[in-house]
């Protein structure tokens, strides 16, 4: 199985293999914070089109915050994993802790990360949801159906890594899935990659100024401007 350099060549492949939306006024790559942006401005430059960010997050069960009983996303939806809640015996107030903590982060984030820019129309567009890699489905499955909301004319999720349950878990939900790699056994996303740093928020928003910048250039064809330029580390 394929081991990424980082996040921005895993972008690189998943936009190649996505190129048959490229150069379309009608698609929109909607990327999961923080670690799927610098996959999806890739993606987003290779397809010529514009980059938006969609909260999720993930709902850390109460003191094993790694281990997912959920997730929440924008427009109120929350996704909980049944089989966890049980089996860890979560009661309602506990979960709703967590729920109320998580929900003051999207909020958090929508104000750091958008600043000057207003969230992108995806009515009737094709909608293509981006992140990192997706090891129990949960996270993106809200994503999902958060974004069926928006009303797309077409929702398709994108990662360069997946696992296989998670697949057959989002297969039902979105209208496409690409995975470019589904390894067996997953471990983690951060496995697949070799240079796996977090995700800061500076760096979310260089991002999506830059890629804003570049259609703004595009459209006026004016001078080029000064856009963020994601550095390499050599391994």
């Amino acid at each position: 199985m394929r081991i990424y350099e980082d996040r921005h060549e895993a972008g690189e492949c998943l936009g190649s293999a996505l190129k048959a939306y490229s150069d379309r006024d009608d698609v929109l790559v909607l990327a999961l914070p923080r670690g799927g942006v610098p996959v999806a401005f890739e993606v987003a430059r290779a397809l010529d089109a514009p980059l938006d960010v969609f909260m999720v997050r993930k709902l850390g069960s109460p003191g094993q915050s790694e281990l997912a009983m959920g997730a929440i996303a924008s427009g109120g939806i929350r996704v909980m994993n049944d089989e966890i809640v049980r089996m860890l015996g979560l009661s309602d107030d506990a979960i709703a802790r967590v729920m109320r903590r998580e929900q003051q982060e999207i909020e958090r984030r929508e104000a750091s990360y958008r600043k000057d820019l207003p969230p992108l129309e995806a009515k009737g567009k094709t909608v293509i949801l981006v992140d990192d890699g997706v090891a129990t489905g949960a996270t993106m499955r809200a994503a999902v159906l958060a974004a069926r909301q928006l009303e797309p004319a077409r929702l398709i999720v994108a990662v360069p890594t997946a696992a296989r349950e998670a697949c057959e878990l989002l297969e039902g939900e979105a209208d496409e899935l690409l995975s470019l790699e589904t390894p067996e056994p997953y471990v983690a996303v951060g496995y697949w990659y070799r240079y796996f740093p977090q995700v800061g928020d500076e760096e979310v928003r260089s991002l999506l100024h830059s890629r804003s910048k570049e259609l703004e250039r595009a459209s006026q064809d004016s001078e080029p401007v000064q856009c963020y330029s994601p550095k390499r580390r050599t391994i």
